[in-house]
């Protein structure tokens, strides 16, 4: 029983952090020029397709609102504000000189594992309380999705 409760919270954390993750991954790269605004109405609409696939009661409602809240808190920390440079901007800053410079990059790579170490158990407590809010209908459903759809996460 133990062992059939930890593998279904894994596979169900894992598929919904993929889910989201993979989104704000997407988002973070290729939307990267997006406005505020824009990624705000990106939002609505990828919270409103999930709620419409799975239809989601009050309750469920609320916890997907609660991940997004978090994925979206967690993606504006390791991007590092408004005010940071670009991944490309940051790349350039590291080979403007004669060498290469590890000691920036390594801050650099410090700051965003940080980022996501200290918002990790914040990200995964709201995954996991949004997928066990789930019916097993509409757990089904999720890990269809993502054996459909799942290899689409891993690629640029």
């Amino acid at each position: 029983m133990k062992k059939t409760w930890i593998k279904r919270g894994l596979i169900g954390l894992l598929s919904v952090g993929v889910l989201f993750g993979g989104l704000a991954a997407y988002a973070g790269n290729r939307f990267s020029h997006m406005s505020e605004a824009d990624m705000a109405r990106m939002r609505v609409h990828v919270i409103e397709r999930v709620q419409k696939e799975l239809v989601l009661d009050t309750t469920q409602q609320a916890k997907l609102n609660t991940l997004a809240d978090v994925l979206q808190q967690q993606r504006a920390a390791i991007k590092g504000g408004s005010a940071d440079a670009s991944p490309r901007e940051a790349m350039q800053r590291l080979i403007a000189g004669n060498a290469f410079d590890r000691a920036g990059a390594q801050a650099l790579m410090d700051q965003k594992l940080s980022a996501v170490q200290k918002a990790g158990p914040e990200v995964l407590t709201a995954a996991a309380d949004f997928y066990d809010s789930l019916r097993p209908d509409q757990q089904e459903k999720v890990r269809a999705f993502m054996a459909r759809h799942g290899d689409r996460f891993g690629r640029g």
